[in-house]
Formats: structure tokens, sequence, C-alpha cells
């Protein structure tokens, strides 16, 4: 046996060969952290204190925690479980929350451990306040993030929220509200977000906000996919990996291809994308019961569309009917990966008239009708922006692609006559805004200034709460960024995913996110989704400041032509 204390409490865990985070989440039932990656150690989203210093424990043997002290948001103490807690939820520094009990200890560690349940008072009063954040910067806060990865929040506002909390920079400390504000407000501008059932508040924040691997019965059976594709059930997770027997996958380095062709036609402006990975931090996961409903995987958050038709569910309710028990399915980051539905890439030409082609990739993955489907929903969505770009697919080979994902189709179309505007007034490079008016309604301007800064116009209608659309807005700034300038994944020649892990997707780390000043026009019409515009908008601004380049992603590095 290993034993160690666990938020200040003595425990024993076997000695079996598994990670810190398998004894954590399996053998003690510590679901505050969180399984994004594992064995990848690339997302951070499992990080604790071992003996006050930050480990990422997928990584991390459980035996080397043997007679050492292991910390996790539980273990904080209450003063500072509320003041971070406060801060993010103030700053809008947590959507799904899925990563930020991770990134709250990794930034918690920077102003030195504080026990939960010490009796002494440190130098500045209160319970278990060891050093304080003396010498802490707002550039080693985005430092200590480059160990993290987060996919709804646009790093700026975590930012803003250790600002406040460590007393860094009064300035952005002053965008992190106080209470009271509207929990109904906040929830339904979230959901007009998102959009799917979401919960911003300090549970969410600490990792208790309820994810489907997290309320998944004790005594549940377990199935991962093996390596042949098909599912491995036994009694633990260990045991269920163990019989998968797969091969951990890796970063290949391969260059990104274009894989549509440009539609045959004279263009005065072309646009050719890559495979893009939606890059959700919480892997597909379900569980269910005997003739119950399974348990959603979208549980706090959309996923931006990438889940909407994850057969996790399915396989979680029909395992449980078949073996009289309850039964979680689990996907790994690679499983994810590989079969998770991509942004199909494009091709696209469009002349001076304002006609063109807009050609989407069709892989033939899934079922016929769903592929039916996202034919119709593209070319309803491309008529809903422009009735003069025609919409045709190309069939190749690759991964899953889905319509489902974030704006689909009329994004595509609106950067695409964006960039057109600007060709023919002559106002390509830094410092032009670019405008989009979403099918929603909702409508934004970008503009990118010379230094990289970003400055973003929003008009979603009544805004029921300031701190969550703009959260939601510099969110979709980071992934347009990312869009644009170097995210990506290979593909080889057969349609396989190359690029397994996570750090390989191109996800714009905090260290490089530009500041980003949002400004939201407030209207006394129904709420509508304002960030979708803003992800358009901000392509078509970066496309437009980076001189129109016709392959994305523009900075990546790895791209062929």
């Amino acid at each position: 046996m290993i034993a160690f204390t666990l938020d200040d409490e003595p425990v024993q865990v076997p000695d079996d060969g598994e990670s810190l985070l398998y004894a954590l989440r399996e053998h003690l039932g510590k679901r505050c952290v969180k399984d994004g990656c594992s064995p990848q150690g690339q997302c951070g989203c499992c990080t604790v204190w071992i003996d006050g210093l930050p480990r990422v424990s997928c990584v991390t043997p459980a035996r080397r925690a043997d007679g050492r002290a292991v910390t996790t948001t539980d273990g904080l103490s209450d003063d500072d479980r509320e003041r971070w807690a406060r801060a993010f939820v103030g700053a809008g520094a947590s959507q799904c929350g899925f990563c930020t009990p991770g990134i709250v200890m990794r930034l918690a560690a920077l102003e030195g451990r504080r026990e939960k349940r010490s009796g002494a008072n440190g130098p500045d009063g209160r319970p278990g306040a060891a050093t304080g954040a003396a010498g802490v910067t707002a550039e080693r806060v985005r430092t200590a993030l480059l160990a993290h990865l987060c996919r709804c929040t646009g790093w700026q506002t975590i930012v803003e929220a250790a600002a406040d909390v460590l007393g860094i920079d009064q300035e952005a400390s002053s965008l992190v509200a106080d209470p009271p504000r509207d929990p109904l407000m906040v929830q339904w501008r979230a959901q007009v977000e998102g959009p799917a059932f979401q919960l911003t508040r300090p549970e969410t924040v600490l990792g208790t906000a309820i994810f489907a691997d997290d309320m998944a019965p004790a005594d549940a059976r377990v199935a991962v996919l093996g390596a042949d594709g098909e599912l491995v059930v036994a009694g633990t997770l260990a045991e269920a990996r163990q019989h998968a027997h797969k091969v951990q996958g890796r970063n290949s380095g391969v260059p990104l291809v274009h894989p549509v062709p440009l539609p045959d036609g004279e263009w005065d402006l072309t646009l050719q994308t890559t495979w893009v990975e939606p890059a959700y931090l919480e892997p597909d996961a379900s569980w269910c019961r005997p003739g119950s409903l399974p348990a959603s995987p979208l549980a706090n958050g959309g996923a931006f569309g990438g889940k909407r038709r994850s057969p996790v569910p399915g396989e979680a309710r029909r395992l449980a009917g078949e073996l009289h028990a309850p039964v979680r399915v689990l996907w790994t980051r690679e499983d994810v990966t590989r079969l998770g539905p991509k942004r199909p890439p494009i091709a696209a030409g469009v002349r001076r008239d304002g006609k063109g082609v807009l050609r989407f990739a069709r892989t033939g993955i899934g079922d016929a009708s769903a592929l039916r489907d996202d034919e119709l929903v593209l070319t309803r969505r491309v008529a809903a922006v422009s009735e003069h770009v025609d919409v045709e697919h190309a069939d190749v080979l690759g991964p899953p692609v889905s319509a489902e994902l974030r704006g689909v189709g009329w994004v595509e179309a609106s950067v695409l006559l964006a960039g057109l505007r600007a060709l023919v007034e002559g106002r390509t490079g830094p410092g032009w805004p670019a405008e989009v008016t979403a099918p929603s309604g909702g409508r934004a301007r970008v503009t990118v200034h010379r230094d990289d800064a970003i400055t973003v116009e929003v008009w979603a209608g009544t805004v029921l709460d300031d701190v969550t659309l703009r959260s939601y807005c510099i969110g979709a700034v980071h992934q347009a960024l990312g869009w644009v300038w170097q995210e990506g994944i290979a593909v080889d020649h057969d349609g396989q995913v190359c690029d397994l892990t996570i750090r390989s997707f191109g996800i714009v780390n905090a260290r490089d996110m530009p500041h980003i000043d949002v400004v939201i026009h407030p209207a006394a019409t129904w709420p509508v989704n304002g960030s979708d515009a803003v992800f358009a908008a901000t392509a078509a601004a970066v496309w437009v400041a980076d001189g129109l380049v016709p392959h994305w992603p523009t900075r990546s590095g790895r791209t062929s032509t």
C-alpha cells in the first residue's frame, strides 16, 4: 500500500503501478481532479500539489506520493477557496469549468501554500496564511499558464482573476465584478452563447460541477475502446485499459494539407483551410443504469457542437441493458481526436461581384441521414449570409466532419465576403475593422491593430450579464486567432489522423494572446448570440490584417501547399 495525506486526511491506496490521477479519481473518489488527456500530461486539468508544489498527476506515479502531502482544490483553505472562486466567477474566467480546478491549483501555488485546517495565523493574520504574492507579475501568471490548456475563455479573464487575487494589476483586477449578479441572467446569457446548459458559480471553478464521469456510481463497470475500435468492458478502468492493448499516440510533425481542391473558375480571392480539432477539454463520457437514461456528455457545456452526435451515451445505455449493471463508457483524448468530428476543411473562391463557390470536405463517415442533414444545413447557413455564394461538397478521405460545430458554413462565407470587401476597397493589413452579422441577428465589429491588440464591438440584444457576454467574446477571439494563425491536425493519405497529442492542435497559449478590449452595445431587444459573430468577425479581421493569405493556418510553419 501507498500511504499519504490527501487534503490533510491520511489515506492509503494500492501500489498497483497506476498514476496519482488514477489513485485520486478511481481509488479515492476525488472528482475535483479532472482527466483531460491522460496519459499525455499536456492539458493541466489534473494538476494537484505534492508537498505544496504543483504537479500534473496523470504522469506522476502514485508511489511518488508515498509519505507526502497531496492537496486538491478541496484542501485549500476556506479563505483561498472563496477568494479564487469569487475572482474566477467575477471575471468570467470559468465557462465549462473543466480546466479551472487545475489552473486554480497552479496559480494558488504562486502565493504560497495555505493549509485547509491549520490553526496558526500567518503574517497577514489569516488562518494558515504562508508567504504572500510579492514578486508575482502578470507575465509570471501567463508563464505558469503554459502548463495548461483552456478552450473556452481565451486566457485574458483568467489572468484578470489572478491579478485580482494576487494584487498585481489594479487595472486588470478592476474588471472583476463583485456580487451580486443575478444567477438567472448569468445562466441565460451562457445558454444563449453556448448554446447549452451551463452553470458558472464557485462549485464550477473548484471542480464540483456535474460532469458525466464525475457522477458515475462507484460499482459501475467500465468500457473503453480497444485497439481494434471495439469496446472493452471490465470491472475497473485499469483492467479495461489493460485489455484494450492500445499504443500511446504522438505528435507526428507531418505537414498540414488542404484536402479540398479549389472550385473551377477565375477568382479574385480564394481561401483553403485544413482539418481543425474542436479541442474541447472534457473527453466524451457517459454512464447509465439498466433501463435508465444515460448521462449527457455535454454536462456543463456545449463542446462547441462537437458532442451533439457523440455515440457514447447510446453505447452506455446499450451495455447497461446487456449486462444488467451500471456501465461507464469513456473515450480517451486520442479517441476523441481520431473519432470526434472536425471542422470541415474548405476551398472557396469569390469574384469582385460577390459571386462565388464554397466547397466543403465530406468524408462519408457517419450515417447517411446525418450527412444529408449536414449538406442541407450548410446550404441554408451560407444562403443566410449571401445569396450569391453556392455550396459544393468534395468527397475526401479523412476523419468525421460535422455541420454542428460552431457556425460552420455561414462563418466561412462571412469571412470570405469580408475579405473581398477589404480587397475591393484596398484596405488590407492591420487597422481595418471587419464587421459580420450572424444569422441569429448578433453583430460584431473587430479591429486588429498594428501591435496585434484587438478591439471587439458586439451587439447581442439585451445584455443580461455583461461579464458573461464579455467572457464568451474573448473566448471567441481566442478560437478565431488559433483557426487563422496556427491550428490544424495532420491527416495521412488513408484519411487517418496523425496528430494525437493535445499540444499538437496548435491552440494559442496564454503568453501569445494579444490584449482584447470588448465594447458591448446594449439594445432593448431579445437577447441573441453575439460571440459567434465575434468569432467570424475576428477571423475576417485577422485574415485582412495578415494580407488575405490564401492558405490557413497562416503562421503555423507546418502548412504544405
